[in-house]
């Protein structure tokens, strides 16, 4: 019908709708064809056309927990380096679940250009076997031939021991996401072992974890705060900012004073940081450049391009605010 409506053959309106008409259709034709394309309001079947030609121009970002607002900004930087070239599609879990082998292997089915891989468990690291392009990102643990961006979050979460261990704390506790990412568990473990090098004692029992929701998270630390407050606990680490903006909340609420009393930090920056009450001291986490990088990587794989360099590992930095600011010594 579109063929018909703009006197063109149907080869013809198929490399306009593809995009492919560089020094194969004139101007004039390729008008003609769009604008027979927007008379009849015809939709080209993307899908359908990458099982036929074993090739698409989309890209699947696989991502656990979207409630977290960290992949928000890791989508914004993919976005940015992909352009107009390729189309973004999001593949999301439920709130604490980690994609499953079995989920990404159905994606595939769908032949997509290539596959972006956020914080994936070490399970699925270890399993996943493709022949599509494929990088993981924020994957502490990828095998080495596996194309990786990594972030430093070993240096950010030791950075963060030193400073509360000079701030005079010793007895420190830490909440934790129930999200399996080995991203998760690199940041808890760097943390816990810097702190015991720094002469603190962190608090294992009980151990805290809960979604990356700041609900779940308050409810959590309610939970464990009468126990770590009878352990000398003065202060506490989170997995996420989303967590300490929880603990916060349920400090706020007991007349708990931050950072008098209690010194509260998170990992990403994220944007309510700089202006929670208190201010939250927190590793930054560049979720955008991730994003851009990881992309990037990914496009010269599809392209058969060799990359700029070898993969990055972002580099996190300690931001100190408020939240930790007044513990010195054991005295306000």
């Amino acid at each position: 019908m579109v063929a018909s409506r703009a006197s063109v053959s149907v080869a013809t309106v198929s490399l306009v709708a593809s995009g492919k008409t560089d020094g194969r259709v004139s101007a004039d034709t390729v008008i003609r064809v769009q604008q027979a394309i927007a008379d009849l309001h015809y939709v080209v079947n993307r899908v359908a056309s990458s099982l036929a030609t074993g090739s698409s121009n989309f890209v699947i970002l696989v991502a656990p927990d979207i409630s977290n607002p960290f992949f928000a900004r890791v989508i914004a930087g993919v976005r940015e380096a992909l352009g107009s070239s390729y189309q973004l599609l999001l593949s999301v879990t439920d709130s604490g679940q980690m994609p499953q082998l079995e989920s990404v292997r159905e994606l595939l089915a769908f032949r997509p250009a290539g596959l972006l891989v956020d914080a994936p468990s070490a399970r699925l690291m270890q399993s996943l076997v493709v022949d599509e392009p494929i990088v993981f990102l924020d994957a502490p643990g990828a095998d080495a031939g596996a194309p990786a961006v990594n972030l430093d979050v070993v240096r950010g979460a030791e950075a963060l021991a030193v400073h509360l261990a000079e701030r005079g704390h010793r007895t420190v506790a830490y909440l934790d996401s129930v999200t399996a990412a080995s991203t998760f568990a690199l940041r808890r473990r760097a943390f816990l072992a810097k702190a015991q090098e720094c002469g603190m004692s962190p608090i294992e029992t009980p151990r805290a974890r809960s979604t990356i929701d700041v609900g779940s998270a308050a409810t959590e630390f309610a939970k464990v705060w009468p126990a770590w407050q009878r352990a000398g606990v003065t202060a506490v680490v989170c997995a996420t900012d989303t967590h300490a903006y929880g603990v916060l909340q349920v400090a706020h609420s007991l007349g708990v004073r931050v950072p008098e009393q209690l010194a509260v930090s998170g990992f990403d920056d994220l944007p309510f940081s700089a202006m929670s009450h208190p201010s939250l001291t927190t590793v930054e986490l560049p979720a955008r450049k991730l994003g851009r990088a990881a992309a990037d990587l990914l496009v010269a794989l599809i392209e058969g391009r060799a990359p700029d360099s070898g993969p990055p590992l972002m580099p996190s930095r300690l931001i100190i605010r408020d939240s930790t600011g007044g513990f010195v010594n054991g005295a306000a």
